[in-house]
């Protein structure tokens, strides 16, 4: 990201990924304070208005089950966070997607020239990364990330179902 002069855009289609602690002090009822935002703003959250600053378009596409799990309601809660540092995030339900070639991992790709792909295990757990500058393959997935961004719906305009 903090290289990113251009672009940056983020696909994930997993509906759990692995547990942290902000994830299960939500499920055990603690909510944001959006008053407080030294207490929710992360160094993630500076990487990303760092990068919205300079010029770079940072957009995310989020596909889900409806009805969604626990972990996605609150991803959608604490998306928040990352739209106020100036990401651009999109739902997108997997019921519409039949008609969509997509990729079987979450990846970002930056300028459309370095991608980084995620692996995960099936129960969400956080496998490991690889990073990739094959233009084929930044192509194929870019072309899909656009495909799903377009259909997708804005944060602010997605009803949790």
């Amino acid at each position: 990201m903090a290289g990113a002069k251009r672009s940056a855009v983020h696909l994930e289609m997993r509906d759990t990924y692995y547990s942290n602690p902000r994830f299960e002090a939500w499920q055990n009822g603690d909510r944001v304070n959006w008053a407080d935002r030294p207490s929710w703003w992360r160094p993630f959250h500076d990487l990303i208005a760092g990068a919205v600053a300079r010029g770079v378009l940072v957009r995310r596409a989020r596909v889900v089950s409806e009805p969604v799990t626990e972990y996605i309601r609150w991803e959608h809660y604490v998306t928040r966070a990352n739209v106020e540092a100036g990401e651009q995030v999109r739902w997108l339900p997997r019921r519409e997607t039949a008609d969509l070639l997509m990729p079987g991992r979450d990846f970002w790709i930056f300028d459309g020239r370095v991608m980084r792909v995620h692996d995960f295990a099936g129960n969400g757990d956080f496998l490991g990364e690889e990073f990739t500058d094959d233009a084929d393959l930044i192509d194929l997935n870019t072309a899909a990330f656009e495909r799903v961004w377009e259909r997708a719906i804005p944060h602010d305009q997605y009803a949790i179902k």
